[in-house]
């Protein structure tokens, strides 16, 4: 059984100085960090690694392009130091299959994840996009979960609802869930949620953690609650 705590908290903010002070007090408690444009546009890739100093960074730009663009975006994102790194699914099979075998190749060197994102969690019934509304959400991720799975791609990024089925489909992937929530937390733009141990015990691979832990009054003690929940639950 692996020691990784299976949480990563979202550092959506807009002050690196603030993020890196941030990722050393959590960084007891969480297995990573994931960022996004909002701080590799401002801060680039010399921020990605200082945060890598602090716990592993995933990568979250959710990279939607033709296949050659997303594979060196892909692998500049491992140069900078990220261990995960997002794509879109709906970039489809020839990407996917490139993709997996650039990860093969990087993950040789030191451990890297490239994540196939499924569905959103910002989307649900209501607010899907009118291509994708014939289907329902559930069929839609499971779709892309799979093209992605037989691409090659074992990460696949889902919301904790979709978690079991996907889990019984293909045991062997890494799935990893935002959308996670305690009841007493704020839902905000998040549709699709479960609470951590909940979405754990049903087959998540990984949490991430934004708004409940980096917005808290103290986001050390928010974190150490979420580890608290979650700590007995290790993966690899």
């Amino acid at each position: 059984m692996s020691t990784e705590i299976p949480l990563y908290v979202a550092l959506d903010l807009d002050s690196d100085t603030e993020t890196l002070e941030l990722a050393e007090a959590l960084s007891g408690f969480v297995g990573g960090f994931k960022i996004g444009p909002r701080l590799v546009l401002r801060y680039g890739p010399e921020l990605i690694q200082k945060v890598s100093k602090k716990g592993k960074v995933f990568l979250d730009m959710k990279y939607f392009d033709i296949p050659n663009t997303m594979v060196s975006a892909v692998r500049s994102s491992f140069e900078a130091g990220a261990s995960l790194v997002t794509v879109h699914a709906l970039s489809g099979k020839e990407a996917l299959s490139q993709l997996a075998l650039l990860e093969r190749e990087l993950s040789a060197k030191r451990p890297f994840r490239i994540l196939s994102v499924t569905m959103l969690t910002s989307f649900n019934a209501d607010n899907l996009p009118k291509a994708l509304s014939h289907r329902s959400i559930e069929e839609n991720v499971e779709d892309l979960a799979t093209m992605s799975f037989f691409s090659g791609l074992r990460g696949l990024v889902c919301s904790p609802l979709e978690v079991s089925k996907l889990r019984q489909k293909f045991p062997q992937s890494y799935l990893v869930t935002p959308g996670i929530r305690r009841s007493q937390d704020q839902l905000g733009d998040q549709k699709r949620v479960m609470g951590p141990q909940k979405a754990l015990s049903l087959g998540a691979s990984a949490l991430v953690v934004g708004r409940p832990i980096v917005e808290a009054a103290d986001p050390v003690q928010a974190a150490k609650e979420f580890y608290e929940e979650i700590k007995d639950f290790k993966t690899e």
